[in-house]
């Protein structure tokens, strides 16, 4: 079972691809009963944002991606066309009856279908009503699509990321999950103020908003200095050293962030000689002689094996870790004792492997997981449950391809 944590909170799930699904399958796991509403026969364009594929129980493969399975689980899904009238009835219908209604359509879209905030407010008062697009609701780039790479480039982030010479995206959609973060993050703020007040409200959240205010210290530094961060490739900005370092076969990322830890780091070493140094003997001289410092590291960390050093440093309490390619991943004892992969049991394909939510409660927990909803799956029981719709009804809905 997913959490208990939010029982009894109803999410009308219009939205498709990824940041927006990313935040509703967190309400999912969370405990909410999410409605995911697709289009008839084809569904969210990310069930077929593949290779790869999801596997059938006899190895053949299935026409559902893994583009999909990685933001869909613990859902229920329903086929209603909402450009038909009797499509939007339905979603008023399950609008009246819930309690958030997430959507990523462009600004303005649903509106000409009555399906906006101002139009469903009127049916329910109490309706949370999140609207995830590109550029947000105004502003001269309100009417423009986008996706993360772009919102990468645009927030500055693609600016900070990279080598000297070549700037570059991080390889996930890093501002589709933060934006599906800070959107979880708002509904849950807004469902508090309307236990509260008896009162919805409108969500209108930006993923170049998001990007922008991910920059976080980045953004900061530069408000504070008026200097522009330059790319350091695999080096930090923080602390002297924070960065990948070559061993004798393989990298490390190695951090000695202050003062203690980089001491320690200097008896790993054997080369207490550095903290005599006053160029290097604190944190802000390590800082300030970046560039005469970190030879002299590279050069001691091609001493010894990456496992070599990772043992020593592990002992004298040297925050390091080992570059791991996603097979590493999977296999590391302290991912597996988390219980960060989790298989379930799918129709579709037998056994699906999925990631687990990290969220560890203590009274609510993340205890089991439904596999993300086959197209449609939902349509007859949600239908009829929450639009009153009879299987007579049902039939001719579906022969009108309203559903």
């Amino acid at each position: 079972m997913p959490s208990t944590a939010l029982a009894g909170v109803r999410v009308l799930d219009l939205s498709r691809i990824l940041a927006a699904p990313l935040a509703t399958q967190m309400l999912a796991d969370l405990g909410a009963e999410v409605i995911k509403v697709e289009r008839p026969g084809t569904g969210d364009d990310s069930r077929t944002y593949g290779p790869p594929f999801a596997a059938g129980p006899e190895g053949d493969r299935t026409d559902t991606a893994a583009f999909y399975l990685s933001c869909n689980r613990n859902k229920q899904s329903v086929t209603v066309n909402h450009a038909t009238a009797d499509g939007q009835a339905l979603i008023r219908a399950l609008a009246a009856r819930s309690d958030v209604l997430v959507e990523n359509f462009r600004a303005g879209t649903l509106a000409k279908y009555g399906l906006d905030h101002e139009s469903l407010r009127e049916l329910n008062p109490r309706l949370v009503y999140l609207s995830v697009t590109g550029f947000g609701q105004t502003g001269p780039y309100a009417a423009r699509p986008g996706y993360d790479g772009i919102f990468q480039a645009m927030s500055g982030m693609m600016s900070v990321s990279g080598h000297p010479d070549e700037p570059m995206k991080v390889g996930v959609s890093m501002v589709d999950i933060l934006t599906g973060l800070y959107a979880s993050t708002a509904v849950l703020a807004a469902l508090r103020h309307r236990d509260a007040t008896g009162e919805g409200q409108f969500i209108d959240l930006s993923l170049l908003d998001c990007g922008l205010a991910s920059l976080s210290h980045f953004a900061m530094n530069y408000l504070v200095s008026g200097e522009v961060p330059q790319r350091r490739g695999n080096g930090g900005y923080g602390g002297v050293p924070s960065q990948a370092f070559l061993c004798k076969d393989k990298p490390v990322f190695l951090v000695a962030g202050n003062d203690k830890q980089f001491a320690a780091f200097c008896a790993a070493a054997g080369r207490s000689d550095l903290l005599q140094d006053p160029r290097f003997g604190t944190t802000s001289a390590r800082i300030a002689h970046r560039a005469e410092i970190l030879p002299v590291l590279e050069e001691i960390m091609l001493t010894r094996t990456r496992d070599e050093w990772l043992a020593v440093l592990d002992e004298h309490d040297v925050p390091a870790g080992p570059f791991n390619e996603l097979p590493e991943v999977f296999a590391d004892p302290q991912i597996q004792h988390r219980g960060m992969l989790v298989d379930v049991d799918d129709p579709a394909s037998g056994r699906l492997p999925l990631l687990a939510n990290p969220i560890r409660f203590t009274a609510t927990p993340v205890e089991g997981y439904a596999p993300p909803p086959g197209l449609g799956e939902h349509t007859a029981e949600v239908l009829g449950r929450l639009a009153g719709v009879t299987e007579g009804q049902l039939a001719g809905l579906r022969a009108r391809g309203v559903v």
